[in-house]
């Protein structure tokens, strides 16, 4: 292994080229499947964050006057480069991220989607025209972009995340700094690369590295209009406060804590199967992953049996090695979740399946926890009432229907849930009574196709716009609405006649 010294820097990406910092600060950046530092990225300092958000200020007037057919080829461009090219990107997310290569280009595909909805961006900015509102008075609204926008993604989806936002941005007008998270930096800045690649202006879209100092640095900054954000419930509150305090428009997706309610009348192997890809797939890490089964007895004997044969078959190792799960993004992290499971036991949980000190098809030094399965969890365990996104799937027993929703409906997040049954009416009522934003019904991750919009309730998100879909277009345009009275030509013009006044 190389001296950290040594080591690649991930820069800055500003104005359409590759800027070394001059901060002097930097983090590590590791392959968790190596358990090795593979490079370093450059934390921005506050010269830095001017100059990211200089340049999407000196390219926003060219690019907001940029006609709308120009910008729809870039954006053509820019999805068939990144269809062409989506292997090198996935490998890019395996080595930083751990996940494995089908879970890297499932992401990717996810991400394609809202690319995809952004080429289609001329038909969601029409405005409305009204004739006559009052004698020769007309009225018609427009839709604008706002101008600077800041981005600032998470460790788990270093490309779906940030395409959730940036295409739609760039499309209606907008130009952009992204702040990718500093643990996969390297996505960002292909994916800028490419933008450049497909004709984007530079300027449009910047990469940003930091940590909390770039993310507030963002925050701060005058000429920021507006800032979307994907993480943790603590820092997604953080965010919104601080934004809004500084007169930012914001979208802050938070945490989660998502529940499968399974009646006795579903399809137990189904059910079984959806909850080992829905627990396990991306290693738990992700907001949509399922984390808590909700058993309605007397299923929940059958139910934790199936899924534990089936965990059994889960082979975990080197993302690239066609294993089916990789592993955790950090040590701390993997040491973080993995510390779950002994809280299970001391309050008295039954651990069905530990995912600790498990066989692995990689590098003993990888930051390795397997699939984990715990019954009979308390609710008042922190196991039960925390985010620990991870590979660690909790089962709760219930007596009815009406108790899993009441469950589901106490807890604190509203993210995403979904409801196995057979019983289209229970169904029915489920998607009515759940105070939940995202349902899926036999469908374990309801995460929304682009064109409609990703986010949930509660303590899973801060302020009014979710991500992508028609609300994404409504963030990032701003409309305006104006009055016009034009002279009738019998008022005036030329009139060679005698003057009559």
């Amino acid at each position: 292994m190389s001296e950290p010294s040594t080591l690649p820097i991930v820069q800055h990406y500003i104005d359409g080229q590759t800027v070394v910092s001059a901060s002097g600060r930097t983090a590590p950046v590791f392959d968790p499947a190596l358990g090795e530092q593979t490079k370093r990225v450059a934390l921005a300092n506050g010269a830095e964050i001017d100059a990211a958000v200089a340049a999407a200020k000196t390219a926003f007037p060219a690019w907001r006057d940029t006609s709308i057919t120009k910008r729809q080829q870039v954006l053509f461009r820019f999805r068939e480069l990144l269809n062409e090219r989506k292997g090198e990107l996935a490998e890019i997310l395996t080595a930083e991220h751990g996940k494995v290569l089908s879970d890297a280009l499932g992401e990717i595909t996810r991400g394609l989607e809202v690319v995809e909805l952004a080429t289609g961006f001329p038909h969601l900015i029409k405005g409305e025209y009204s004739e006559q509102v009052s004698t020769g008075v007309d009225v018609y609204s427009t839709k604008q972009p706002l101008g600077v926008v800041g981005i600032i993604s998470p460790f788990n989806f270093p490309a779906m995340v940030p395409m959730w936002f940036f295409p739609i941005a760039i499309a209606v007008g907008n130009t952009v700094v992204l702040k990718p998270s500093e643990k996969d930096p390297s996505a960002a800045n292909w994916l800028a690369e490419l933008f450049t690649e497909a004709g984007l202006p530079s300027g449009v879209f910047n990469v940003l590295h930091g940590d909390k100092e770039a993310v507030d640095g963002l925050l701060e900054h005058p000429d920021v209009r507006s800032i979307s954000f994907v993480g943790s419930t603590p820092i997604a509150k953080y965010i919104y406060e601080t934004a809004s305090r500084n007169g930012k428009r914001v979208q802050a997706l938070g945490g989660a804590k998502n529940h499968m309610l399974v009646l006795p009348d579903a399809d137990l192997d189904l059910v079984a199967d959806s909850a080992i890809n829905a627990g396990f797939g991306s290693a738990g890490e992700r907001c949509m992953a399922i984390s808590v089964v909700v058993a309605v007895e007397p299923v929940a004997d059958e139910l934790v049996e199936k899924i534990r044969q089936r965990m059994s078959q889960l082979t975990v190792g080197d993302g690239r090695r066609s294993c089916d799960m990789g592993p955790l993004i950090t040590e701390a992290h993997r040491d973080k979740v993995a510390g779950y499971i002994d809280l299970a036991i001391t309050d008295g949980a039954d651990v069905v399946v530990d995912g600790r000190g498990i066989d692995v098809d990689g590098a003993s030094e990888g930051f390795w926890l397997g699939p984990t399965l715990i019954d009979k969890v308390p609710l008042d365990s922190r196991v039960y009432t925390e985010e620990i996104f991870g590979p660690v799937l909790s089962v709760v027993r219930v007596h009815s229907y009406e108790d899993g929703v009441a469950l589901i409906n106490n807890g604190a997040f509203g993210n995403g849930t979904a409801i196995f049954t057979n019983d289209g009416g229970a169904a029915r009522r489920f998607q009515n009574e759940i105070e939940v934003g995202m349902i899926g019904i036999n469908v374990p991750i309801p995460v929304p196709v682009a064109y409609y919009s990703f986010g949930g309730f509660k303590d899973s998100i801060f302020g009014d716009s979710k991500a992508y879909g028609l609300q994404g277009f409504h963030f990032f345009t701003r409309e305006k609405a104006i009055t016009a009275r034009w002279l009738d030509p019998s008022h005036g013009g030329i009139n060679l006649g005698f003057p009559q006044n």
